[in-house]
């Protein structure tokens, strides 16, 4: 009877690893870039908001001397077109998750929106603030709150209807089309698109 010849490697081709799968795991990911990246979020909201206002109740004059020309659908439109990027840059950066630019674009445009919001105090009743502070000139702050608010209840009611479509529809329906990251992102223009619509002639900018 023949004996079958075993392979042997004296020695291991592989040299052992003082890493283990979770800590190459944890180093891929990164985290010290994510929490410099949640703490540049956070002063993107409350810096440029802590300034803004400051200029709106000291410096009142000085805001209202350099929009006090513009049209208030105008402002509205500059307002949601800031919050709008912030948006969409965030999104961006889910689908593109590997490449920072998109996060660097957002937290540019959360300043930015930030900033327009401490101008023209947004808050859950902004609309007795921005009297006391600039009179008959209101209506320009009221208007780009008002974008603000367009731009970010778009983003509430487009999660609402992509979670919907996730839950409620099969995967071998062609509506499923709508799931993927570039028909979201239409849907999520589309909707932003008509939220702005709304404001500039549905006659809430008076």
């Amino acid at each position: 009877m023949s004996e079958r010849k075993v392979s042997a490697h004296p020695e291991a081709t592989i040299a052992d690893s003082e890493y283990s799968l979770a800590d190459i795991e944890r180093k891929r990911a990164r985290p010290g870039r994510w929490v410099a990246f949640i703490l540049a979020a956070l002063l993107s909201i409350l810096l440029p908001y802590g300034v803004g206002r400051t200029m709106a109740i000291h410096h009142t004059a000085g805001v209202l001397r350099i929009v006090s020309s513009m049209d208030p659908k105008g402002i509205a439109l500059i307002s949601w077109t800031v919050t709008l990027v912030a948006f969409a840059a965030l999104g961006m950066s889910i689908i593109e998750s590997s490449s920072w630019f998109w996060r660097i674009v957002f937290l540019l445009g959360l300043a930015a929106e930030q900033l327009i919001a401490g101008l023209c105090l947004l808050k859950f009743n902004f609309w007795y603030g921005t009297y006391v502070v600039y009179q008959q000139s209101a209506v320009l702050a009221n208007a780009a709150n008002l974008g603000i608010l367009a731009g970010g209840l778009a983003v509430a009611v487009f999660a609402v209807v992509f979670v919907a479509i996730l839950i409620g529809i099969k995967k071998d329906s062609p509506l499923n089309v709508l799931t993927h990251s570039w028909s979201a992102l239409s849907m999520f223009f589309v909707i932003e698109l008509a939220a702005i619509l709304i404001v500039l002639y549905g006659g809430l900018i008076n």
